[in-house]
């Protein structure tokens, strides 16, 4: 059932070695085909060929002849975690592994150079490499990289090799054709609803109606006639399912069962019992501070005029185009899953757990993702894994396959974190700030899916581009500060979704930003690099975008320009938007001028793609995104 998945965007590996790898991230075959082995997962960010790219940089192969497969979750415990993390979010994809992929190149390199130095009696020094063809100086002699593969497979793996200096990259750092859009294009592609295995059956699941509600009964003799179904089961306590022939089948009967909940607590809470419960914690007393400097309070209180706005963020969903999905097969002795995710590993630990499984009898085969944007990411995000194998134990030695209804999707999602912020700032009589407070309020996403990763009850991800240091650094220098946080749960579940926190607290920070600026009869460009003077990167980009949109000129009648940045993930990025409003309050965006600086860059074309992207679903978030609560 080791089905394989197409080569272009990473087939699946599931043996635990083969003669012609090199080192554990690079095979070459006696084609000259080089196989280079992607532990992260691809969902249209580009990172399958952004580390194809590291790795066949170091390993001074031709670009042509480079393919990529996955190794599985399951062989990478039986290896000692050889490829290290599996795990795709947070911006680590290709920053997380940069180096020890690029070592693992490196390394094949150097095994090749080795085994034909071997067989020619010469020093491996003496001999050079371009484009998987190695050459001897001295007599001119060459060979191949598919040739000597075998011998240098026997070779022991350096512990320490020279890499590049990216000043001398010509694979990495150009923008180079992904490797796997040709199979998208052609159909090719396989995504987890494009699975189809011997013998497979198909499952659809209802849910609880509400976070917290849990199943009472069903009556399966109501569908247990109707055409291809095989079984009904209970998914845990909150769940049920229909087995079927065809999964259209399966949703036609699951529709028509008679299903009983127990509601729970939450039956009657709704948007605005949220939106309550979170502004109580705008003045509550005790709260998690997280950066401070100085006496902000005192600077305001102290202050010629003090300026005051709240501001809110709502729920927010992943909507990725590909429905949640999984096919699992579960035998007593073993359990495989076959399913999009973005960390393997916790996608293994799902189906070990729910496979009633030690981890080293199960494995999980990654493929393609329709969207992950966090939905399909660490932890209890993967319950369509675990929902995938419950029903699979139900039906010993038959793969099912589990495709959730879009429905089912949207109204029982890992949820963007609801906040609200208070911004409370203090200026002088030259308009300039005196202090900031910043009080956050809202829900927690490490509360929430992963406690244990809380520090001494606070949750650091909630202030990212609010902390005093690291890769979510604030951008500006303040003469006083206080950042805090006071935790609102509400009973929906939260997640990590694309930007993360990011998002709200820039949305906040930058707005005030406008607005003091606004008071203080000052320009907002000119404004924010006062306090800018510490971030000279910072300071860079949003130059750059101020520069290239023209600010300081007229803008279009009836157009607006503004501007904001951040330092988030190590990068720091900024944008010029020019807008206009229609006169029946429609916002129209005209043009978007953007500047990022992440370090040198791997792919300049998907850095381009990515900050597109961003807008877009940035876009898509705030005319469209808001999830409501109603009756729980």
């Amino acid at each position: 059932f080791r089905v394989p998945l197409s080569s272009g965007g990473g087939a699946a590996l599931a043996g635990a070695g083969q003669t012609d790898e090199i080192t554990a991230w690079v095979v070459v075959r006696p084609d000259e085909t080089v196989v280079i082995r992607i532990a992260r997962s691809e969902m249209g960010q580009g990172t399958l060929t952004g580390l194809a790219q590291l790795v066949a940089e170091e390993l001074d192969c031709d670009w042509a002849r480079v393919t990529t497969e996955y190794p599985t979750p399951g062989t990478n415990l039986a290896r000692g975690k050889i490829w290290k993390s599996f795990a795709t979010g947070g911006s680590r994809g290709i920053r997380g592994s940069h180096d020890y992929v690029r070592e693992g190149g490196a390394a094949a390199r150097q095994m090749l150079v080795t085994a034909a130095a071997n067989a020619w009696g010469v020093s491996p020094g003496d001999c050079t490499t371009a484009k998987g063809v190695i050459t001897h100086g001295a007599t001119g002699r060459t060979t191949t990289y598919g040739k000597v593969a075998l011998a240098a497979a026997k070779l022991p793996v350096p512990e320490t090799v020279a890499l590049k200096d990216p000043k001398d990259w010509t694979i990495a750092g150009q923008p180079l054709k992904r490797l796997d859009t040709a199979d998208k294009l052609t159909g090719k592609q396989i995504y987890g609803t494009d699975l189809k295995l011997p013998g497979m059956v198909n499952a659809a699941i209802r849910q609880y109606p509400l976070f917290g509600a849990k199943l009472k009964s069903f009556d399966a003799s109501k569908v247990m006639a109707m055409p291809g179904v095989k079984k009904v089961v209970a998914v845990g306590d909150d769940a049920v399912a229909v087995i079927a022939d065809k999964w259209w089948q399966a949703k036609t009967a699951i529709d028509a069962l008679p299903i009983e909940w127990d509601e729970g607590p939450h039956a009657k809470v709704d948007s605005a019992d949220i939106a309550a419960m979170v502004a109580e914690g705008l003045d509550a007393k005790e709260a998690f501070v997280a950066n401070e400097v100085g006496d902000a309070e005192a600077a305001i209180a102290g202050s010629v005029k003090q300026v005051q706005a709240t501001y809110s963020y709502p729920f927010q969903h992943h909507a990725t185009m590909e429905p949640m999905n999984a096919t699992a097969l579960w035998t007593a002795d073993r359990c495989e899953v076959w399913c999009p995710t973005q960390n393997g590993e916790s996608a293994l630990d799902a189906t070990a757990e729910a496979a009633g499984l030690p981890a080293d009898k199960c494995d999980v085969y990654k493929t393609l993702l329709g969207g992950g944007f966090g939905r399909r990411g660490a932890g209890p995000v993967h319950d369509y894994v675990r929902q995938a194998v419950l029903i699979a134990k139900q039906m010993p030695g038959t793969p099912v396959k589990l495709l959730w209804t879009r429905e089912e999707d949207m109204t029982h999602g890992a949820y963007h974190p609801v906040t609200q912020c208070r911004m409370t700032a203090g200026l002088d009589d030259k308009g300039e700030i005196t202090g900031l407070r910043v009080r956050i309020s809202g829900q927690s996403i490490l509360a929430g899916i992963m406690p244990g990763r809380l520090k001494a009850g606070m949750d650091p991800v909630t202030f990212q581009c609010l902390a005093p240091k690291g890769d979510h650094a604030i951008s500006y220098g303040f003469p006083a500060l206080k950042v805090d946080h006071a935790m609102r749960n509400p009973h929906l579940r939260p997640g990590f979704w694309r930007g993360v926190n990011a998002n709200q607290n820039v949305i906040y920070l930058e707005s005030f930003m406008d607005e003091l600026a606004h008071v203080a009869g000052q320009d907002p460009l000119a404004f924010r690099l006062k306090y800018m003077q510490d971030h000279p990167k910072s300071r860079a980009v949003l130059q750059a975008v101020a520069d290239k949109a023209g600010w300081g000129t007229p803008a279009p009648k009836g157009v607006f320009r503004g501007l904001a940045h951040c330092t988030a993930f190590a990068s720091y990025v900024a944008a010029c938007a020019e807008v206009s409003v229609t006169p029946d309050g429609e916002v129209k965006i005209h043009r978007i001028v953007a500047a990022t600086d992440p370090g040198h860059a791997v792919n300049p074309q998907q850095i381009a793609a990515q900050v597109e992207g961003s807008f877009v679903y940035g876009l898509s978030a705030m005319l469209m995104g808001e999830c409501t609560v109603k009756d729980g």
